[in-house]
């Protein structure tokens, strides 16, 4: 039985300034993705997607998972107790994302930029899907290192004691299945696959398959939500939520065959 190092959750302290650790999580992110985003357009791989392209797509990207990401919790999760309390939607300090939210964000804020550039949307969507798996593993380090989103209780050699809560038992530290599924996994994919020339949503529709299909199974060994529990079918909130994930990017795939 492992126990969980229990982090402090701040990472730089100076004076009256912290500095989180899932704050920076989201920087080391948003970096990644766009030095991949430049690696792309230097090794010709990027199609129409130029280095303005590429700075638009950040800044807007930025703000898509921010907004996105806390309004898809609101809205997924909690929507009567933010009805009831809805200057708290703002109070993002004291947690509440959602990735499937940020997802939407991210897609909205892909269509702006590419309706700005002149450019396919799809065809932004392919430059963009490889870039974003390193991101979302450094934002499940981020869940890792605050002790928050562990999973099921477990008897397997690695379980982990957290001790923000959880109780003392030793669960699945499903934060770190999702790093290395949603992330490292999922980025090799799809940075092999679109190392080559695709049809059109191709990617995209492999992004869509392999996100929503590696979700759906880490949720069987993640925590559901106290205030939620399973849903219809014994299945969660973050499996219904990936379900069409998997199905869209199917009909995408086959679209994209059938277009080349």
């Amino acid at each position: 039985m492992l126990v969980h190092p229990n982090f402090d959750p701040v990472a730089i302290r100076i004076g009256p300034l912290a500095i989180r650790w899932y704050g920076l999580m989201y920087l080391v992110g948003f970096a990644v993705s766009y030095w991949l985003g430049r690696v792309r357009i230097a090794r010709g791989q990027s199609g129409p997607i130029t280095v303005g392209v590429l700075d638009d797509l950040l800044f807007y990207c930025v703000l898509g998972v921010i907004v996105g990401g806390r309004l898809g919790y609101v809205l997924f999760y909690k929507p009567a107790y933010y009805l009831a309390r809805p200057l708290e939607i703002f109070a993002v300090w004291q947690g509440g994302m959602s990735f499937h939210g940020g997802f939407l964000g991210v897609l909205l804020a892909i269509w702006w930029v590419a309706r700005k550039h002149r450019l396919a949307w799809l065809q932004v969507t392919d430059f963009f899907g490889p870039l974003a798996p390193l991101a979302l593993a450094a934002g499940r380090l981020g869940n890792f290192i605050n002790g928050e989103l562990p999973g099921r209780v477990t008897d397997v050699p690695w379980g982990m004691v957290f001790q923000n809560g959880a109780g003392p038992l030793p669960r699945h530290p499903s934060q770190l299945y999702q790093f290395a599924l949603e992330g490292v996994a999922l980025f090799v994919i799809l940075w092999l696959y679109s190392s080559k020339p695709r049809p059109t949503g191709a990617v995209s529709a492999l992004f869509l398959i392999g996100y929503g299909a590696f979700r759906f199974a880490v949720e069987f060994f993640r925590e559901p939500d106290d205030f939620l529990g399973l849903l219809a079918l014994n299945l969660s909130m973050g499996q219904w939520l990936s379900a069409p994930m998997i199905l869209a990017g199917i009909a995408l795939f086959a679209w994209s065959r059938r277009k080349r």
